[in-house]
Parts: C-alpha cells; sequence; structure tokens
C-alpha cells in the first residue's frame, strides 16, 4: 500500500476539502434552479431525448 512520504499540512488538507465542497454547492444550485424553472415552465431547456433508431428492413 502506498504511503505518503511527508504529512499533509491541515491547511493543504482543507483547502483541497473547500474546493471539492464548493463544487458541490454549484452543481446542487444548479440542478435545483434548472428543476424549479422545469416546474414553472420557464425553461426553455430540456435535455436532449435519445431517438430511437429507425430499423430498415
Amino acid at each position: 500500500m502506498a504511503v505518503p512520504k511527508k504529512k499533509t499540512s491541515k491547511s493543504k488538507r482543507d483547502k483541497r476539502r473547500a474546493t471539492w465542497r464548493h463544487k458541490a454547492v454549484v452543481e446542487a444550485q444548479k440542478a435545483l434552479s434548472l428543476g424549479k424553472s422545469i416546474l414553472t415552465g420557464r425553461s426553455t431547456f430540456v435535455y436532449p431525448v435519445a431517438e430511437e433508431e429507425e430499423e430498415e428492413s
């Protein structure tokens, strides 16, 4: 099992975790905003639906 050579400082660890958590918060806000706009009918964006390929026989 790989072991780090030196201990990571608490500030570096906290900075890394804060960045990761902030990304999650931003994505959650986007999802909530999209959900609200779809419910109110104001949304112009709709996820693309996978079109079924027509079989030629």
